[in-house]
Parts: C-alpha cells; sequence; structure tokens
C-alpha cells in the first residue's frame, strides 16, 4: 500500500476511519492498517478518535503529489481534465435538479421527474468513464473511481436513491468530488483558481 495512496484518500476525506478507508480504497486490510501504523509512528497521520493529517503529513502529501506531476504527460493529462470539466457541469445541474424542484426542496413524490433526472446519471457516467480511463492513463491509481462510480450507480439503480448525493458514503456525488479534486491537482491547478474561472468543484 503505498504512502500518497494513503495519504491522499486521508486528505480527500478530511477525517476518516480505518474501516473507511479500507472500504473507500478497496484494500486488504491487514494490509492497510500496517501502512497506516507506520505513517502514525512516522508523524504523517494523526490517529485519534479518527484519523487526519498532521502538519507534516500534509507537506510529505504534497512531495509527493508534486513528485508524481513529473511522471506524467501534462498534455494529455489537461485534455482529460478538459473533457471532465464539460461533464461535471451537467453532473452539478443534476444534482440540484435531484435536490430542487420547481424552486423547492423535491419531495421526491413525482416518480417521472425522479426517474428523468436518474436517466441523465446514465449519460453522464457514459461520458465520465472514458474521461477516467484517459486520466489513469497517466496516474493509473485514478483507475479506481471508475469502480467506485460504478457501485454507486449499481446502488441507484438498485432503488437506494442514498448513493447519489448523501455525503459521507461514497456516494456518486462523494466520490466524483473526489475525483474532481484529484484531477484538479493532477493538473497542476488549485480549487481556488477554478473556482476564479468558474469551474467549482
Amino acid at each position: 500500500m503505498s504512502e500518497l495512496t494513503v495519504l491522499q484518500a486521508v486528505r480527500l476525506k478530511g477525517r476518516a476511519r480505518l474501516d473507511d478507508l479500507t472500504a473507500t480504497l478497496g484494500e486488504d486490510a491487514d494490509d492497510l492498517a500496517a501502512t497506516v501504523d507506520e505513517l502514525t509512528r512516522s508523524g504523517l497521520l494523526v490517529d485519534g478518535n479518527v484519523l487526519r493529517l498532521s502538519p507534516e503529513g500534509r507537506i510529505r502529501l504534497g512531495e509527493l503529489l508534486a513528485a508524481e506531476r513529473q511522471q506524467i504527460d501534462t498534455t494529455a493529462l489537461t485534455s482529460a481534465y478538459a473533457e471532465f470539466r464539460r461533464v461535471n457541469a451537467e453532473f452539478k445541474a443534476l444534482v440540484t435538479d435531484w435536490q430542487v424542484k420547481d424552486g423547492q426542496p423535491n419531495a421526491h413524490d413525482d416518480a417521472d421527474y425522479d426517474a428523468a433526472v436518474l436517466a441523465r446519471l446514465d449519460d453522464v457516467h457514459h461520458r465520465v468513464t472514458p474521461i477516467i480511463s484517459a486520466a489513469a492513463a497517466q496516474l493509473p491509481r485514478l483507475g479506481r473511481y471508475s469502480t467506485k462510480l460504478q457501485a454507486a450507480l449499481d446502488n441507484v439503480h438498485a432503488g437506494d436513491t442514498a448513493w447519489l448525493s448523501r455525503p459521507l458514503i461514497d456516494s456518486y456525488h462523494t466520490v466524483w468530488f473526489e475525483l474532481h479534486e484529484e484531477l484538479i491537482l493532477a493538473a497542476g491547478l488549485t480549487r481556488e483558481s477554478e473556482a476564479k474561472s468558474g469551474y467549482t468543484p
């Protein structure tokens, strides 16, 4: 289990329990626990009730991400991110339409309306999958986002619509947000610069 993978997962979650990390990374629990123990002993993670990055951990993660960016084709990654931006606008609109109907919180009492919104999710998923593949050609660890998005989509298809946008689980929206953050960093950008350009995660 790589140092970068674990530190980045904790960063994206903000705070996380070990079992949450095991679930989100899809890795062997014993291997992950050993890596977390090593990172905690080295002072890069703080292990209280939940795991979080220490100040030293944030610095180390920044160094690892910078070194990772040195190994990629920046043009190819930037192109993938440009495609993601376009699909991101559609996904944001979809989530808004799921949460709000006719200017009011969606009571989810109109089955046809909800079905039409969810149908758009399939199109978004179809479009984002090759974008992830293109990004993963540069950063293989990003490939797991396809699996995570598919898992969330499968739960939505099974009728559990909480997996569209519920926070604190790896819902489609949660995974999408983390993927967006990964692509921003990989492209050498910041969330602040993206916000100024109108491309907020």
